[in-house]
């Protein structure tokens, strides 16, 4: 009870002493099935936090995933790739990428019944953001598919299993790294299945309890810019259905978060199937003239165009930033001959075009990067891999 009455104070202090005229949240708190892990919140702390979500954007020029490491389910080297090491950090900065982001998975590293994070990962973790903001680069840390606790629940029979382990996760992850200065983002999810109004209602709590969770346990916290995703992550589901952001107590210190996978045929699709063909070619003058039945039939340059144009619409002119937190595309290493050139010539020419047209209208690009077949940089040798893509990001 004594816990209670001065977390209480601790509220009021926060969000009406120090930042008067801020709305108050009315959304109720999510049930108590873990226990509480913001045991120890901190007084509100300005310093290296002066910067709100749309001042912070315009730092941010390049950026890029370190992808299917953090996140791997058996462990961070289980999907093929090394340690992520300072070495590899240092190679990204000075290739010219000033922000990444780590998608992290944490229930894999949790008990089951008290969803107590291990320290050890809370180290791990605290340690590879440190390598970056040691190389002044900007951090997006996030729960990602993490087994799909949260991705795959957004139903009102899992709600407040969900709200309840968002609020353990994210006040002991806030907790350890509150002591990080504005170069540290964090991210509520990844790519949460949304399909509807009802569903998009059942995220926004997921969200809000994020970002109740991070504010109350104070120190920067109280100040850090805070990415809640669209549905999907789908540019035209999230023009549709995000229509309102979740409250925060900090006037304008969130970002929207959306990813751009189009056409899937081209970027992502693997084999042929009987609804329609993989396209090996992209964009204007890269089309086939003896492979047609490759060919892109859909989602080229006014695609992009418009997708963009409506984030731009929506959240940007309005002044809320959004991340494109990820895009790319496969390189297909089974074709050969005029097949390969024109197919290589496709995705140089599509990563740059996205790139372009992301930063034309605003939006934060984060290329989606493995480590695997077509990746940019080799992390098991620190060497760049892909040239010509670094050169259609960079330039």
């Amino acid at each position: 009870m004594q816990l209670l009455t001065l977390r209480s104070v601790f509220y009021l202090l926060l969000f009406s002493t120090v930042l008067p005229g801020c709305q108050q949240n009315e959304t109720a708190p999510p049930a108590t099935l873990f226990p509480s892990y913001n045991t120890a919140p901190v007084a509100p702390d300005r310093a290296g936090m002066g910067r709100n979500a749309l001042q912070l954007s315009t730092a941010i020029s390049h950026g890029i995933n370190i992808g299917n490491t953090l996140e791997a389910m058996g462990g961070e080297t289980r999907w093929g790739n090394p340690l992520i090491t300072k070495a590899y950090i240092d190679l990204l900065k000075q290739s010219g990428f000033n922000a990444v982001r780590l998608p992290c998975s944490w229930d894999q590293y949790a008990d089951a019944s008290t969803a107590r994070i291990r320290t050890d990962w809370l180290d791990r973790v605290e340690q590879v953001i440190r390598y970056c903001i040691d190389n002044d680069m900007y951090v997006l840390l996030n729960i990602h598919w993490d087994g799909g606790w949260l991705e795959s629940n957004c139903t009102a029979e899992k709600q407040a299993i969900t709200n309840a382990k968002q609020k353990a996760f994210w006040e002991q992850i806030a907790t350890r790294m509150r002591h990080f200065d504005e170069h540290l983002l964090f991210a509520s999810a990844n790519e949460p299945a949304v399909k509807d109004a009802a569903q998009q209602e059942i995220l926004l709590t997921y969200h809000q309890t994020f970002i109740d969770a991070v504010r109350s346990t104070g120190g920067k916290n109280a100040y850090r810019v805070l990415v809640v995703q669209g549905p999907m992550t789908d540019i035209e589901t999230t023009n549709k259905l995000m229509t309102r952001l979740p409250a925060d107590q900090v006037p304008d210190r969130l970002m929207v978060e959306v990813h751009y996978y189009t056409p899937w045929n081209f970027t992502g699709m693997t084999k042929d199937e009987a609804w329609g063909n993989q396209f090996f070619y992209w964009g204007k003058g890269n089309h086939s003239a003896t492979d047609l039945a490759h060919n892109p039939t859909y989602g080229e340059e006014p695609t992009v165009d418009a997708a963009f144009r409506s984030m731009k619409t929506q959240f940007i002119d309005k002044g809320i930033p959004v991340l494109l937190g990820e895009y790319g595309c496969q390189l297909r290493t089974n074709l050969t001959g005029d097949a390969f050139r024109l197919h290589q010539a496709s995705r140089i020419y599509y990563i740059g075009y996205v790139t372009r047209q992301a930063r034309a209208n605003g939006l934060l690009p984060f290329f989606w990067d493995t480590g695997s077949s077509g990746a940019i940089f080799d992390r098991h040798s620190n060497r760049i891999e892909d040239s010509s893509a670094l050169d259609a990001l960079l330039k």
